[in-house]
């Protein structure tokens, strides 16, 4: 992770309330620590109502969450050139929620949930103990790396 990967960065605000404070260089920074290959990734902030809609629609679940991705190679084999292709969302509404309710900085809480989307883009899952405990202790190196608390350290 720690050589830089080509990286083909879209970045969306149309809830604009975070366009100032999650800058696309911040965004850039904390995508490309977490890449392990090249990678097409669009990150979009969404208020509660979109990411209600997309949660419910490609989830099941009826709530908005911190965090979406839909990789579209995943599962896939693919060559070590070959990008990653993801949209990565984050709600805008629960991100800042969270920060304040686990006293962390907005940015903290923004730069965790991006490295986590980004694992999660290239195929790492928490789905049962030892995924979860591989995941969480990369998100921490990555973080760590980058100068920021321990995202479980609560």
């Amino acid at each position: 992770m720690s050589a830089k990967n080509k990286l083909s960065l879209t970045v969306q605000y149309p809830d604009g309330r975070l366009e100032d404070a999650i800058t696309r260089p911040l965004l850039r920074r904390w995508v490309q620590a977490a890449l392990l290959g090249p990678a097409e990734l669009n990150i979009r902030f969404v208020d509660a109502e979109e990411g209600r809609a997309l949660n419910r629609e490609y989830r099941e679940k009826d709530y908005a969450t911190n965090v979406l991705t839909f990789a579209y190679n995943e599962g896939e084999i693919i060559a070590d050139d070959e990008p990653t292709v993801a949209d990565i969302i984050l709600c805008t509404d629960v991100l800042q929620r969270e920060a304040d309710e686990q006293m962390k900085t907005l940015e903290e809480h923004a730069a965790h949930l991006v490295v986590h989307g980004v694992l999660h883009a290239q195929g790492y899952d928490h789905l049962d103990d030892s995924e979860a405990d591989e995941m969480e202790q990369l998100e921490r190196d990555i973080l760590e790396s980058l100068g920021y608390p321990d995202p479980y350290d609560t």
